[in-house]
């Protein structure tokens, strides 16, 4: 039997859902009885965001939040092509994720204990961003691990990631399916659409696609247009 219940507009650590979609997000992403979660929408959409804020809204339920996104280089060519050392090469694909996180640190003020908690988390480990290549050999026993841009991955590395979940692990990919940087994936063969069409219906999966652009007018009218 089918069990309709109403979703109010929750605040996640200072940041408040602005439309339907986003709160339907909030709702799953908060939900410790729904381990995997997958967002999709285009860039602006507030996917990565809402997983960051939402994760730092129940970090009581796990002892690390994991962010991670894979690195593809564009056209195909590895980042051994680019000049300086590891750091610097992998810099530019993982700022993004901590654009977002100053984001939602900028929601309080310096002397906030919200926002001292996150670079204490930062400094103690608890809030990790890294290449999604460094996960090798970690456990993933009580982590919140987000993964962004998933749509860049294949069926395999989707499939060891979630297999890798351990107790009490919450895995969420989020990604735009029609925004593919790998040159042997579309939007059908990608690892993120494949998961989303065989986990339909799955009492431990939620999906969400979140629709309208959010970030500024003027980016959802490029996001629309160009």
């Amino acid at each position: 039997m089918e069990v309709y219940r109403r979703i109010d507009k929750q605040l996640v650590y200072g940041i408040r859902p602005r439309n339907a979609e986003q709160t339907f997000a909030v709702d799953a992403l908060l939900n410790t009885n729904i381990p995997l979660v997958t967002m999709t929408g285009k860039a602006g959409t507030g996917k990565t965001l809402l997983a960051l804020a939402s994760a730092l809204q129940v970090r009581k339920n796990y002892r690390q939040i994991y962010v991670a996104r894979p690195v593809v280089p564009l056209s195909n060519k590895d980042i051994g092509y680019l000049p300086g050392d590891v750091e610097s090469k992998l810099a530019p694909y993982m700022q993004p994720l901590w654009d977002n996180l100053k984001v939602i640190q900028d929601q309080f003020l310096e002397s906030d204990k919200n926002y001292q908690l996150i670079n204490n988390m930062i400094k103690d480990e608890k809030l990790v961003i890294e290449p999604l290549s460094y996960i090798r050999g970690r456990s993933l026993q009580r982590i919140y691990f987000i993964v962004d841009e998933a749509q860049n991955l294949t069926l395999h590395e989707v499939k060891t990631i979630i297999t890798r979940a351990g107790e009490g692990a919450k895995v969420v990919l989020t990604g735009d399916i029609y925004q593919i940087d790998h040159p042997y994936l579309d939007s059908q063969s990608n690892g993120l659409s494949y998961l989303i069409e065989h986990f339909k219906g799955q009492k431990l999966y939620a999906h969400i696609n979140l629709e309208k652009g959010e970030r500024s007018e003027l980016a959802e009218l490029a996001s629309n247009l160009l």
